[in-house]
């Protein structure tokens, strides 16, 4: 079988020069350098007959280093549909915790959401809770923590941007608030975005949410409805993210990448971004860095 294999060498890492063993036992098709700037990135197409036996020789042979990589079939990499996480993700921060800072219950929240990031509380109740804890908050503590606190991380809008430029349909799925991900979207230029409602009421926080509650399985519907929308396969999606909420919509899809995860999300991701910044997701789908649309 034909398979692509593409790894990205950040800025950060220094003069590194990759050994890759597991190029010498695989037939090399095609070999392109990407970038070659701030950013390395380098492409191989090749014949193999054990993909997931390459894949473990290339893990032995970048293990350690400040590298970025991914090996997946040749035919189709460049994806058709983005479903991507807004919190720490496509942007900086964890909306929720900034917005628990203002009311001083940021340690206590983050708490919550690290742990129901990491896949150990169920993400509604725990949705629930901290929520909860928030009512009475100033309803403008929301534009003041957007415009304080939010941030769209390296190279989201030009993964957005470059997308959406050749054909692709970008949405933005959030457990968090459409508060936020109304902006975050105009900012890095999706074409939609979903998310959960906070409940207000004389200009404060109710301490409630909108049900029923963007969670796991609604991040997964959302991805296979958008899927079914343009009328393509999943194996035509790319999804990402970094928590636990995010998982069953990264597995679902033709590429699933784990941005800066947790590591339930990290071990079962069909590839990760550790390293480099966002526009290593466009470097995996064979975009060279010509064609990345900046601004």
């Amino acid at each position: 079988m034909q398979i692509a294999f593409t790894y990205v060498v950040p800025p950060t890492a220094g003069a590194f020069t990759p050994n890759l063993k597991a190029l010498a036992k695989a037939s090399v098709i095609d070999n392109r350098i990407l970038a070659d700037s701030e950013t390395f990135a380098e492409e191989f197409v090749l014949e193999t007959a054990d993909a997931d036996a390459f894949r473990a020789e290339v893990a032995q042979d970048f293990e350690g280093a400040p590298v970025d990589w991914c090996v997946q079939p040749a035919e189709g990499r460049r994806k058709r549909l983005l479903v991507a996480d807004m919190d720490s993700t496509i942007i900086n921060v964890e909306c929720l915790d900034e917005l628990a800072d203002y009311a001083g219950l940021k340690a206590e929240i983050a708490e919550i959401t690290e742990r129901a990031m990491r896949g150990e509380l169920e993400f509604e109740g725990a949705l629930r809770e901290r929520v909860g804890k928030l009512k009475g908050l100033a309803t403008t503590a929301l534009q003041q923590a957007y415009d304080e606190r939010v941030r769209l991380n390296p190279g989201a809008r030009t993964l957005v941007r470059t997308m959406a430029a050749n054909g692709a349909r970008c949405v933005l799925v959030s457990g968090g608030f459409t508060f936020f991900t109304s902006r975050v979207a105009e900012a890095a230029g999706f074409h939609a975005n979903r998310a959960n409602t906070l409940n207000e009421a004389d200009g404060r926080l109710s301490g409630t949410v909108g049900e029923p509650i963007l969670g796991r399985e609604a991040k997964l519907a959302a991805l296979r409805e958008e899927a079914a929308g343009l009328g393509v396969d999943l194996a035509a999606t790319l999804a990402i993210g970094d928590g636990a909420n995010d998982l069953a919509m990264i597995k679902a899809s033709g590429l699933g990448v784990a941005y800066r995860a947790k590591p339930v999300v990290a071990a079962e991701a069909h590839c990760k971004v550790d390293h480099a910044d966002l526009t290593a997701v466009l470097y995996f789908q064979g975009y060279a860095a010509d064609a990345l649309v900046t601004d």
